[in-house]
């Protein structure tokens, strides 16, 4: 309950061929024997994820994957979990050794994360002392920088990390959740009802997160479930700066909303947080010109069991049942079963994703654009579905 949820930490993926030294780079950062390390090729079968500290970086969590020159059936299915994987990552370390003889795979790796505005860090492996590796033919071929490194004696590791750091510092897609909407002093109230999806004694995530951040920024957060609205704003001496509400009373807050406040949802404050707001925004005139024989996929970032009213799979069906008819198809999908062919669909609207990294959610949202489909995200959809879309501030 102490530690940053995996969600929100900054994922550093570890890629390279086999047996590179991915396994001993991991428990050397770490300082623990996460994975196993042998000699022989293919001991890492799927991604073991080890959240940790790092200096200038904070809460992070590092990722050890399979090799990804894996061969046959088997490890064609390793390379698919290796190529999910590397769709999570904040920052890759791809790792090398030996002398280039072939540096395709290296290549290709490296424009893959180049594509997705990854950036990368090229790691020289088992620079031990009695090692004679050229590091100056392999940045000449991968075209940047090398930072060689000894885990087994521990050398190289001090300036990796000072490396790693400096690339989280420069990394624009880190987002403040509530970006200018609040700034120190602002009351903002928060809308929280609690219901059966909310989890028993606990907040949901992005409750939790958007919380965090307006006491960081020396807001003035006051919570409250619907009920207890008016009583709220009664008690104040001025109207508050924002009013943040769950997405499912959107339309009850709008009314209660003083003119003088603005208003967003925590749904819709995930949406930029976790993805791209705009092409969201176009995702939503595309959802309310849907056909009434269209498709949809409503994909959800957890797996979990659904409960009654449950959002995603009972409320938003509703809602677009009611609004362009029972012919409307509607498919479900939750975790990484993401298709990979879209075209089926006129429209996707996606969750929150408070499970996921932003990098993660970009990678989904790519992938539609690529295929020309429409996607868009729940508050989003909820907010043009009641007609308030234009009233609240994104």
């Amino acid at each position: 309950m102490k530690e940053t949820q995996r969600s929100n930490r900054y994922h550093i993926g570890i890629f390279g061929r086999r047996n590179v030294g991915k396994s001993t780079l991991l428990n050397a950062l770490t300082g623990q024997d996460v994975s196993i390390v042998s000699e022989v090729a293919g001991t890492t079968t799927d991604t073991v994820w080890k959240n940790i500290e790092l200096p200038g970086i904070g809460a992070a969590v590092i990722g050890d994957t399979a090799g990804f020159d894996d061969v046959g059936e088997l490890g064609g299915m390793r390379n698919e979990r290796t190529r999910r994987s590397a769709q999570q990552v904040d920052m890759a370390l791809i790792l090398v050794n030996g002398q280039p003889d072939d540096a395709v795979y290296e290549l290709e790796w490296r424009d893959f994360f180049r594509s997705a505005d990854i950036p990368v860090i090229f790691v020289m492996t088992k620079c031990d002392a009695d090692t004679d590796y050229d590091v100056d033919l392999w940045k000449s071929i991968l075209g940047q920088d090398v930072c060689s490194v000894s885990a087994k004696e521990g050398r190289g590791l001090d300036t990796l990390l000072e490396k790693m750091a400096a690339l989280y510092k420069n990394d624009d897609n880190l987002d403040d959740i509530t970006h200018s909407l609040v700034k120190d002093g602002d009351v903002v109230v928060l809308v929280m009802p609690q219901d059966a999806q909310a989890p028993k004694g606990r907040l949901i995530q992005p409750q939790v997160v958007t919380l965090r951040n307006l006491l960081d920024k020396h807001a003035l957060a006051l919570c409250c479930a619907l009920e207890e609205l008016p009583l709220m704003l009664e008690s104040l001496k001025m109207p508050p700066s924002l009013i943040i509400t769950d997405s499912q009373v959107f339309a009850q807050v709008k009314s209660l909303t003083p003119k003088e406040t603005k208003l967003t949802s925590f749904s819709v404050l995930m949406a930029r947080h976790k993805g791209d707001i705009e092409t969201f925004r176009e995702g939503a005139d595309a959802l309310m010109a849907l056909p009434k024989n269209g498709k949809v996929l409503i994909a959800e970032a957890c797996s979990h069991i659904p409960q009654n009213e449950d959002i995603g799979r009972v409320k938003l069906p509703r809602m677009l049942h009611k609004k362009f008819g029972e012919e409307l198809q509607i498919d479900i999908v939750s975790g990484n079963d993401f298709p990979d062919d879209l075209s089926q669909y006129d429209l996707i609207i996606h969750c929150g994703a408070c499970m996921f990294t932003r990098r993660h959610v970009l990678s989904r949202v790519r992938r539609a654009k690529a295929q020309e489909i429409p996607i868009t995200n729940y508050g989003i959809a909820i907010a043009a579905l009641t007609g308030i879309l234009n009233d609240v501030e994104i």
